[in-house]
């Protein structure tokens, strides 16, 4: 959701985004995500298929994560390239683990309204953060901290969990 918004917006003018990452803009860039997006939105609300969405994009967001960072900054030089790139992949990668995590517990309540409200929540929650990021980038910035807190809080709860999970799975 946020590449097809971020090029969408700066396509249609409402956004500058930085030289490095305008690349966004590209048609078939916001065609390939608009169409990830509207995957996504569907595998989203299904238990079960989520997990499997999101066991791909393990693939996908981590890198894309770590290579938009270091093109937001690459101009800069090598070295702020670098930690762009590794700052980019852990935040996507924490984010990510959270997601997965939190919803492959969620996948065990037998009814589907908490995945459906899990999701249209973290919908919520990216349009608030690119609302943030375009208008008020130090809001952005502490919510940033704020998530990465709860993250590093929440991560190990999760991996107890889903241990828990798949020792019940296998017996």
């Amino acid at each position: 959701m946020t590449l097809f918004i971020a090029g969408l917006f700066g396509r249609s003018g409402w956004i500058d985004l930085p030289p490095a990452l305008e690349i966004l803009q590209s048609p078939w860039v916001i065609g390939v995500t608009g169409i990830l997006l509207i995957v996504e939105f569907l595998a989203d609300k299904v238990p079960g298929i989520d997990s499997a969405w999101d066991a791909i994009q393990t693939f996908i967001r981590v890198p894309a994560g770590a290579v938009l960072g270091a093109a937001a900054l690459g101009e800069m030089g090598t070295e702020w390239s670098t930690i762009a790139a590794l700052l980019g992949g852990t935040f996507a990668a924490g984010a990510h683990m959270t997601k997965a995590g939190s919803r492959a517990l969620i996948n065990t309540s037998p009814e589907p309204f908490s995945n459906w409200a899990a999701s249209f929540s973290e919908e919520v929650a990216v349009m608030g953060g690119l609302w943030a990021a375009f208008f008020y980038p130090w809001v952005l910035f502490g919510f940033l901290a704020v998530f990465f807190l709860v993250a590093l809080w929440l991560l190990p709860k999760l991996w107890r969990g889903l241990q828990w999970l798949f020792r019940k799975l296998s017996t």
